[in-house]
């Protein structure tokens, strides 16, 4: 693992409240949304939201054993855990309808490996490099003077003109192109940390270049606009999704 990824998980094995915290704002929506999708209605939004709390502290006790020589990737990780804790869910009701108790099956250390357990598929990959995507305009916007991310904001993200932009902020447009450059510039590095530190091997580490995040500016800005805007639909439905008190 690259640095940073090595210093996140050793955060996770000292029980670290931050990085926990950290782990469940930028992927908890994505592990919903999961387990929404094999339940298929089957299992209701209080439930899908301990069952996400379950695979975190699943990972919270694996963590010690996690080998990243074994060629899992991060993706694969969350995914094989949670699918541990909703199948033990499942058998549970299950065991129940017939009378009977079930103790809870033992997370060994299969999903570690590279082949072993449900391999994502398309739209969960999509799903978690998004989530690193929207963390990294996340971090940007916090580290960054307000004027400047509005401005990248509304030309990019809204999709607004340069010119409208202008005359709203009250400023030229050579000076929204300086602001947009400079946020450009904040983002890339803040992607290139988060990727890094969500990421367990060398096809990960590529996603972003894959995806259209790479040198062309007119590209990055195409790429992740459509990326912020598929994760804002993904929060909306999440939250449309939480159990009401």
């Amino acid at each position: 693992m690259n640095p940073m990824t090595t210093s996140f998980v050793a955060r996770l094995r000292d029980r670290d409240d931050a990085a926990w915290f950290e782990l469940w704002t930028v992927f908890g929506p994505v592990i919903r949304a999961q387990l929404h999708r094999w339940g298929r209605g089957a299992v209701g939004a209080a439930t899908v939201e301990d069952l996400t709390q379950d695979t975190l502290t699943a990972l919270s006790s694996s963590i010690d054993r996690f080998d990243p020589d074994r060629g899992a990737r991060f993706s694969t990780w969350l995914l094989s855990i949670a699918k541990h804790v909703l199948c033990d869910e499942l058998d549970r009701r299950h065991a129940q309808k017939r009378g009977g108790g079930k103790r809870a099956a033992s997370l060994d250390e299969s999903f570690m490996g590279s082949s072993n357990g449900p391999q994502p598929d398309e739209e969960y990959e999509r799903l978690v490099f998004q989530a690193k995507v929207h963390a990294a305009i996340r971090e940007s916007q916090q580290h960054c003077e307000f004027l400047h991310f509005e401005v990248y904001r509304m030309r990019v993200l809204e999709g607004m003109q340069g010119k409208v932009v202008a005359e709203q902020m009250g400023i030229s447009e050579p000076t929204v192109s300086r602001h947009l450059q400079k946020v450009r510039t904040l983002l890339r590095d803040r992607l290139a940390e988060i990727v890094g530190t969500y990421s367990f091997t060398s096809d990960e580490l590529a996603e972003a270049e894959h995806a259209g995040l790479g040198g062309d500016d007119a590209l990055f800005d195409e790429a992740l606009s459509e990326l912020y805007r598929r994760h804002v639909e993904l929060l909306e439905i999440d939250d449309s999704r939480q159990p009401t008190l």
